[in-house]
């Protein structure tokens, strides 16, 4: 498993550590919590081709999902960014399966070709 490097937690100061627990923290709990009851979900936005592409892919394979949408290029972007942080994915959208992030339009179409997509919903 590869691991990015992260700032140690202990690093920032209480202040800074709530802030940073707090930040769009309702946007976080929804989309954990969509990510824990349902098997697939598309986290995206608005006017972003890529995350049709995803989308029309998973419904091309005949998977059902659940999609969440926050914003467009011109709103909502600092919601985006609690998820990217979250998330620690950089781009949308960003789809998961069994909790599971499996990346992007270009990951999923990839993962429905080579059945990891279904194996991950059946296993």
């Amino acid at each position: 498993m590869f691991e990015r490097p992260l700032l140690d937690p202990k690093s920032p100061t209480p202040a800074v550590a709530e802030t940073i627990a707090n930040f769009h923290r309702r946007v976080i709990d929804e989309v954990a919590a969509a990510i824990e009851s349902e098997p697939v979900v598309v986290v995206g936005m608005a006017q972003n081709p890529f995350v049709k592409k995803a989308r029309k892919a998973l419904e091309a394979g005949g998977v059902q999902f659940r999609y969440l949408e926050y914003g467009s290029y011109f709103s909502a972007w600092k919601e985006r960014l609690a998820i990217k942080m979250w998330s620690g994915w950089s781009t949308f959208p960003q789809v998961f399966v069994r909790g599971r992030l499996i990346g992007g339009a270009t990951d999923t179409e990839r993962a429905l070709a080579d059945g990891s997509l279904r194996a991950l919903l059946d296993g």
